[in-house]
């Protein structure tokens, strides 16, 4: 038996479904309108206020609150009401320009646009362009990289790592193994002057080189410890002399599973007889493009940020007491990555992102 306040029923004529969905899709809709346009076509399926809110991850009253703002005047509820103060100066058409040729061309003489090439083209002042693109979350100037794994068994591997880190197995241990290889000794062609208030430290572009070492790291996922290994060579007898110092270090009553990528010295025939003759170690591999499930590459991460980066190392030996520093500073009071997403929320994430890009027309 249904309780509560019943629901108004929502049903959309064919233009407004029209400019819902242009809204909801469209690169230079303001991301709290193109919101709102989901949360009504949502509504407009038959989906409850709940149902709804759960979908688009936000708040029953919000969905409550533009249900009831469509019901009672359409497609003009959905617009921000008019503000206080002196009329705007720039028009909705000139803003919608602004953004339109920010995200769908590039100035002739450059890869992107600057405040200064907009304001130009656009005919607006440089202080108007900085807030239409505020406004709109535009950054140019900016980059970020993604990288969609092509595995074909993708989402089991996904599904079997995550599995380890949120529910590992009893009487076993759950590593993450990788090489962070030719890691390069380097000292800089002239002293570094050292920072002082108003000045950051300071130092010269260019560098001399002193050798590489490479560094062979088994990260606990329960503990946050480390085991680590130098090698001078990146083969898989030194992948396989490491795999013997793991085997060393755990108690042999603990099976191991092994996190890796897929690099061609993890599955050498070599390495595959050593496995077979040692049946407590399972491995488990990345998907290809996917050495974000391995935490041990956050646990590098750290090493580069705090050692590597603004580092001086005259020797591969100098290069390798840092390191072995660095390691032990860290055993001694380790702090574990927390793994929180499980696998159906990586999955659906993916497929998010995935549809926003089909539907962006890349």
């Amino acid at each position: 038996m249904r309780t509560g306040r019943p629901i108004a029923a929502l049903s959309l004529a064919i233009e407004e479904r029209e400019s819902l969905e242009n809204w909801a899709r469209r690169p230079t809709s303001a991301q709290a309108l193109a919101q709102r346009a989901r949360i009504v076509l949502e509504c407009a399926a038959g989906e409850p206020n709940l149902a709804v809110a759960r979908k688009l991850r936000i708040t029953p009253q919000t969905v409550g609150k533009w249900r009831q703002r469509f019901l009672e005047r359409r497609l003009d509820g959905l617009l921000d009401e008019p503000r206080p103060g002196a009329p705007r100066q720039v028009g909705d058409a000139q803003i919608e320009r602004v953004v339109r040729l920010t995200l769908e061309s590039t100035p002739a003489d450059a890869t992107h646009w600057s405040t200064r090439a907009m304001a130009k083209r656009s005919g607006l002042s440089q202080s108007t362009i900085a807030r239409i693109w505020r406004a709109f979350g535009l950054q140019p100037h900016r980059v970020e990289g993604f990288k969609l794994s092509k595995d074909p068994l993708f989402i089991e591997k996904v599904r079997d790592i995550v599995g380890l880190y949120l529910n590992p197995p009893d009487k076993a241990l759950v590593l993450c193994v990788d090489e962070k290889a030719q890691i390069q000794a380097l000292d800089r062609s002239q002293p570094m002057l050292p920072m002082r208030p108003g000045q950051a430290e300071r130092r010269t572009p260019d560098y001399m080189r002193y050798g590489t070492i490479n560094l062979f790291a088994a990260l606990d996922t329960k503990a946050g410890t480390v085991i680590g290994e130098f090698h001078r060579r990146h083969r898989a007898i030194e992948f396989r002399n490491f795999l013997e110092t793991i085997d060393a270090s755990v108690p042999s009553a603990l099976d191991l599973h092994l996190i890796l990528d897929n690099y061609g010295t993890h599955k050498t025939p070599a390495i595959k007889r050593w496995l077979l003759r040692h049946p407590r170690f399972r491995l488990h591999f990345t998907p290809t493009g996917g050495s974000w499930l391995n935490l041990v590459e956050r646990w590098f991460a750290l090493l580069t940020e705090r050692q590597l980066r603004r580092g001086v190392h005259r020797s591969t030996r100098q290069l390798q007491e840092a390191i072995r520093a660095f390691l032990d500073h860290h055993n001694r009071d380790p702090k574990p990555f927390i793994w929180t997403k499980t696998a159906d929320q990586i999955l659906e994430s993916v497929a998010r992102f995935c549809k926003r890009i089909c539907d962006s027309g890349h």
